[in-house]
């Protein structure tokens, strides 16, 4: 396969449609490498804007899915979360034996292993691929995990593209538990960034409350932090799911519902119940062996 005589299809072509496109068309692919079919073609107030955004990307939009598969050897799934089983079903009667499907959508590894089900029953081969950072500024080249009994032929095709790609494992869903799992903290952050900030505007104190966590700063590990965090919950959680109650109630009093400080309460209440004592232990899997030992795993 080269960059001259394959066909990348398109399914769905929001804003990391249009970024892979558009970087793939700088790497040299010519107008008829890419095919798209999206939706919002089928929706006449939307359509022609969708065109357009297609045509200024380089891509050749389809009037449906069955003619964008249409000799495709790789197809590129961008669809939102949760519409990404339901455009593999789409696709699986009309993909041509040995097409990669990438299913670059942000799903539990489950959805993943469904849609895999698909895909591979019709004769392709599908590939799970999880997005680790924003895409519109790297496009096709931003950093990505993939998971696949795939791997070899998805491998050749990163290559060929130039993606930067890091295969983590060979069974679909291994890729996507990380960027899962990963997103627990990150999304997470944000939305415990929101509920702290948006009371320290309200009280005035939004320069001292930053000034407070830039000192609580650490250069440690997240494995390194976690451990500790497990040994200070099961050790100090009932006490510290006291404080957050009265952090709760500081929150309502200033207006600000306090959906994520009432999950901490419950949080630290479970680990401080559970009568551990993890000070003679150091690292993370053993803490958490006896947190999951004792937990049940709640």
């Amino acid at each position: 396969m080269s960059k001259a005589n394959h066909t990348i299809c398109f399914i769905g072509f929001g804003e990391a449609g249009n970024a892979i496109a558009t970087s793939l068309k700088s790497s040299g692919l010519t107008d008829a490498d890419l095919h798209a079919f999206d939706l919002k073609l089928d929706d006449p107030t939307k359509a022609d804007d969708m065109r357009r955004r297609m045509d200024a990307a380089g891509v050749t939009a389809k009037s449906d899915l069955q003619a964008a598969l249409e000799g495709a050897a790789l197809v590129i799934s961008v669809v939102t979360a949760d519409q990404a089983n339901a455009a593999a079903t789409a696709a699986a009667p009309h993909i041509g034996p040995d097409t990669l499907y990438f299913d670059m959508n942000s799903c539990a590894p489950g959805t993943k292993q469904a849609s895999a089900s698909l895909i591979d029953g019709a004769g392709a081969c599908y590939v799970d691929v999880a997005v680790m950072a924003p895409i519109t500024s790297r496009g096709h080249q931003t950093q990505m995990l993939v998971a696949s009994p795939h791997n070899d032929a998805a491998k050749a095709l990163f290559d060929l593209l130039q993606m930067n790609v890091e295969i983590v494992g060979d069974k679909v869903g291994e890729a996507s538990t990380i960027k899962m799992l990963r997103s627990v903290m990150i999304k997470g952050i944000e939305a415990l960034t929101a509920e702290c900030f948006q009371a320290a505007c309200r009280a005035g104190v939004a320069e001292a409350v930053a000034k407070s966590l830039d000192a609580s700063e650490t250069n440690e590990s997240w494995l390194t932090r976690a451990s500790f965090n497990m040994e200070r919950m099961t050790t100090h959680g009932i006490r510290r799911a006291a404080e957050m109650r009265e952090v709760a109630k500081t929150l309502e009093d200033l207006g600000i519902s306090a959906l994520m400080t009432k999950g901490t309460v419950a949080r630290q209440d479970a680990f401080g119940n559970l009568g551990l004592d993890l000070t003679e232990l150091d690292d993370l899997h053993d803490r958490m062996a006896e947190i999951e030992a004792k937990s049940n795993g709640f």
